[in-house]
């Protein structure tokens, strides 16, 4: 008989990707939950993998309140219900920002976290709410801080990149070199299924991110090569460019600082302390992974 994992937020394009990666192991039980002062959450399974959550609103539409109530509040109520039932595994869907908005280096678990948005803030509360408690034996808890997740039928962030050179646009950003963290979600499936099935990982924090860092102008090449297209990169100089995003900035342009910001910023995150406790290398490289999530554009 299969061991049941209780996965709240599966419609989502992690929760589906997960049920599909975990359903050959493990009984997948969905649970639709939302946020209800003083709701009792009752569990039954060996496991909770508590994804849901209120996302990072990109067009800032969302009030402040929806991010506690979703990533703060209804964590609190999940975990307090994992804690009275039988059930083994925690594991809560955290994520970098829960840590840092920027980066200077590399991002690792013993940086002091410092979140600027209500997401990030929302999100760090759950944790230090996690680990102020003393876990009885034989429970359990990780909590995951992925980088930003990436796969099949979902272009997210890269929707942006994947546009512009599929119009054949030249990248003009040539001149800024930088390195981001990703994570396939065929690592994260991964990762998941060795901390449910591995009692000997230790609980705690731990950083998800495929093993290698990526340059915009690399993601812009393996873009061109899931195309078929030339890319044509321009070295416009630095200075230039981030002085036509400061004009932006007024005359609302396309290009402003704060998107130039994004496109050009340095956020490289560690994965070392997970790989070490998993005793096993991540099955997807970084490159390999970005372009099967590329060339899933194209369909």
């Amino acid at each position: 008989m299969l061991k049941k994992i209780i996965v709240t937020g599966s419609t989502g394009f992690v929760g589906s990707n997960v049920k599909k990666h975990l359903k050959i192991l493990f009984e997948i039980e969905p649970c639709s939950v939302r946020y209800i002062p003083n709701q009792i959450i009752d569990l039954n399974g060996y496991a909770v993998l508590h994804l849901a959550g209120k996302a990072h609103d990109l067009k800032k539409v969302s009030r402040p309140q929806d991010y506690y109530e979703s990533n703060f509040e209804l964590t609190k109520q999940l975990f307090d219900a994992f804690l009275l039932s039988r059930a083994s595994v925690f594991i809560f869907m955290s994520t970098v920002k829960a840590v840092a908005d920027e980066v200077v280096g590399v991002l690792t678990e013993h940086i002091a976290p410092d979140p600027k948005t209500h997401y990030g803030i929302a999100k760090q509360q759950a944790e230090q709410y996690i680990l102020s408690h003393k876990l009885p034996q034989g429970k359990r808890v990780y909590i995951l801080r992925p980088c930003m997740i990436h796969g099949p039928g979902n272009k997210g962030n890269l929707n942006l990149l994947y546009q512009l050179v599929a119009k054949g646009l030249p990248w003009p950003l040539g001149d800024f070199h930088n390195q981001r963290s990703f994570l396939s979600i065929e690592n994260l499936c991964f990762v998941l299924q060795e901390l449910l099935g591995n009692t000997e990982i230790s609980s705690g924090i731990y950083q998800v991110a495929d093993n290698e860092a990526i340059s915009t102008n690399e993601l812009i090449a393996l873009l061109g090569i899931s195309l078929g297209k030339k890319n044509r990169v321009l070295n416009i100089p630095a200075s230039w460019i981030r002085g036509i995003a400061k004009l932006g900035d007024h005359l609302h342009l396309p290009l402003n600082s704060e998107r130039l910001q994004k496109l050009t910023e340095n956020y490289v995150v560690s994965n070392q302390k997970l790989v070490t406790a998993i005793g096993k290398p991540l099955p997807i490289q970084s490159r390999e992974g970005l372009l099967k999530t590329f060339y899933s554009f194209n369909k």
